[in-house]
């Protein structure tokens, strides 16, 4: 049985795959997975390969969704891209992006940070 924390992330990364697929993305992989890394969403658009981190939050009382992904996390996304580009063979340029979401019976808010990081390659 899921947690209310684990049905919450779930809702913000539909949300945010819709949001995705309105702005024409194409969606290849949802929860990837290559050993302990993960990666929320891996997309595509004309241009790159597009890894999306999404953070869902009932409020902002703890500041805003997109500011705990730190830098240990930035880095776990870099090599999780890493494998996917190498196992995938992708020759696109590669872009990280967070998708914040704020989830409550109140308000719903989402917001979709293009390059939200760069990596040091």
């Amino acid at each position: 049985m899921k947690t209310e924390k684990q049905l919450q992330g779930f809702a913000g990364e539909d949300m945010a795959v819709n949001l995705l697929l309105q702005k024409g993305y194409r969606i290849l992989e949802r929860n990837w997975r290559c050993g302990h890394l993960e990666v929320d969403i891996i997309a595509e658009n004309d241009d790159c390969l597009v890894i999306v981190e999404v953070k869902t939050r009932k409020s902002t009382a703890f500041g805003e969704p997109e500011v705990f992904v730190d830098r240990q996390k930035q880095l776990r996304l870099i090599r999780a891209a890493m494998y996917y580009a190498k196992f995938k063979c992708v020759t696109k340029e590669i872009r990280f992006d967070v998708i914040s979401v704020v989830n409550s019976p109140e308000c719903q808010e989402i917001n979709h940070i293009e390059n939200a990081f760069k990596p040091r390659w």
